[in-house]
């Protein structure tokens, strides 16, 4: 077990690893994730609504099991809350995935800001400095906003 979270993204969370087989699936799937549980936390308040979205949004979008989702959440969680930053997280996204892929991001990131039936403000300038860091095209973002917004 890694002594703390820092060491833990010092030895999972770079580029490299992103790019190679299970331990960089991993990676990804933790960067991925904080990602999502930023916007969770993003207006100060932690909704079951919110978690319950980000579970589904995880397990849908990498097929892991129920049990490795909890985990994978947790992991998430704590990552989110000690990062220095979001580049930690984009960085490995937006290294690893598709354009496409990342246009689902943002719009999971949407359907978690959504999940609560309210957009707060800072929910919004995260989505927007998220999808900036991952070069998703202004387009793309608001098109991914409309396909979250009819969806929730």
């Amino acid at each position: 077990m890694f002594s703390t979270m820092r060491d833990f993204f010092r030895h999972h969370i770079e580029p490299q690893a992103a790019a190679a087989g299970p331990a960089g699936e991993q990676a990804l799937q933790l960067a991925a994730a904080a990602l999502l549980f930023e916007i969770v936390r993003a207006d100060g308040e932690v909704k079951a609504e919110e978690r319950t979205v980000m579970q589904a949004a995880v397990q849908g979008t990498f097929g892991i099991p129920p049990e490795r989702t909890q985990e994978l959440m947790a992991l998430a969680e704590k990552a989110s809350r000690t990062a220095a930053s979001l580049f930690e997280f984009t960085q490995v996204v937006d290294e690893s995935f598709s354009a496409d892929q990342k246009k689902r991001v943002v719009e999971l990131l949407w359907l978690v800001a959504f999940a609560d039936g309210s957009k707060h403000a800072h929910e919004e300038h995260l989505v927007r400095r998220i999808a900036s860091l991952l070069h998703v095209p202004h387009p793309d973002f608001i098109d991914a906003k409309i396909r979250a917004r009819e969806r929730s």
